[in-house]
């Protein structure tokens, strides 16, 4: 067993790569490669066309370390262009408002927002004067916001309620397709992973053609712990706590008592309906336990996923009272269900490889993956 660990060692890291100063690199930057299918040409959550992100980070003196991250299915009015969805849930100690609606109706008519935990309804409310705000929407009454969350209070003056309704909506009104930025931004500010500095991440799967040719993407707010692996190695044990308080003893990294939360975002354009999103969204669940998460008592580990291949339009779109759509058979669901799994490891890894060291409040200090450490310890 040993000699196979070597070898699985020399031939996942041949070919390192560390960043230049001041830089840190996304996981395949640094020569490092999990699963088999290919990623979409930015491997992000953003290779699903028409998906964008936006981010609010709010770096304040010494105790303020949170934001906002949003994500749009697509560029139009999602509330009267409604997409399918659904919601799963690996361990439900979380604040993920809207939930319950998505689940019934099998749709999301808003953007999904990401920040801390005691900012969720802030958020919510920013969300539905931002649907309300839009022209088309003048007659509209009720609205789902839905909105996640990981506790950032570690780092960051959580009490404080330091996220305002300008800062949600900046993030949604700011969101781009391309490139998303990762690491201790937006939502994953003042977020832990593994006891190392977490926040956001994100990455995708190409399907081949031949099944499809589907994307994909994922985006993530870990701030979660367990035994931190890669592709099943066990690196976390060697490479040294990163969670400190000023000259204080700082606990056993991925120490079972450390617990957190996982928020994760799917976005496919494969045609899928919400019972089959909300099967896709368990399997972006696996991507927790392929980096040695295990959904502990303090959780809240979610998987919000959305399919914009049919849009289902509101009775101001269309008088029409039935809709037929083209759904993707469930034998042929399987790839993506691998795509999933795979995307949210490497988002989940992406996190932590771009995240930068951060004190936060009261002299608390998280360390960035010490990737030069990691560099050694494959040799």
């Amino acid at each position: 067993m040993k000699i196979l660990a070597l070898a699985a060692l020399f031939l996942l890291f041949a070919g390192i790569i560390l960043p230049s100063p001041g830089q840190r690199p996304r996981m395949r930057e640094f020569g490092l490669k999990t699963g088999v299918l290919d990623p979409g040409p930015l491997n992000a959550i953003t290779d699903v066309a028409g998906v964008k992100v936006g981010h609010v980070t709010l770096i304040q003196g010494r105790d303020v370390r949170t934001g906002v991250t949003a994500i749009l299915p697509h560029e139009g009015n999602v509330f009267q262009d409604k997409v399918s969805a659904a919601v799963a849930v690996a361990n439900g100690f979380g604040k993920l408002t809207g939930s319950t609606q998505v689940e019934e109706l099998g749709t999301l008519e808003t953007p999904v927002v990401l920040t801390n935990t005691l900012s969720v309804p802030t958020a919510a409310d920013a969300v539905i004067d931002y649907v309300l705000g839009l022209p088309e929407n003048k007659d509209v009454e009720s609205v789902n916001p839905v909105v996640g969350e990981t506790n950032d209070g570690w780092l960051n003056d959580i009490r404080g309620r330091h996220v305002r309704k300008e800062d949600v909506l900046e993030a949604i009104r700011s969101a781009r397709t391309g490139p998303v930025e990762e690491g201790a931004v937006g939502a994953g500010t003042g977020t832990i992973c593994y006891n190392f500095k977490g926040g956001i991440g994100t990455a995708s799967r190409k399907l081949a053609s031949s099944r499809g040719g589907y994307t994909v993407g994922v985006l993530v707010q870990t701030n979660h712990g367990g035994r931190f692996q890669i592709a099943g190695i066990p690196v976390g044990e060697k490479l040294g706590a990163g969670r400190g308080e000023a000259g204080a003893e700082t606990p056993e990294r991925g120490d079972p008592a450390v617990q957190g939360s996982c928020m994760i975002v799917v976005a496919t354009d494969a045609p899928l309906d919400s019972r089959n999103l909300k099967r896709l969204a368990g399997r972006a669940l696996l991507g927790i336990a392929r980096t040695g998460g295990y959904n502990s008592n303090g959780s809240g580990d979610y998987a919000v996923a959305f399919s914009t291949a049919n849009e289902v339009r509101s009775p101001h779109r269309s008088a029409s009272a039935t809709q037929t759509v083209t759904l993707l058979r469930n034998d042929n669901i399987s790839g993506l269900f691998l795509a999933a799994a795979e995307a949210a490891e490497e988002a989940i890894l992406n996190s932590l490889f771009k995240a930068e060291r951060m004190e936060g409040k009261d002299g608390r200090v998280v360390e960035a993956l010490p990737l030069d450490k990691l560099k050694e310890l494959m040799k």
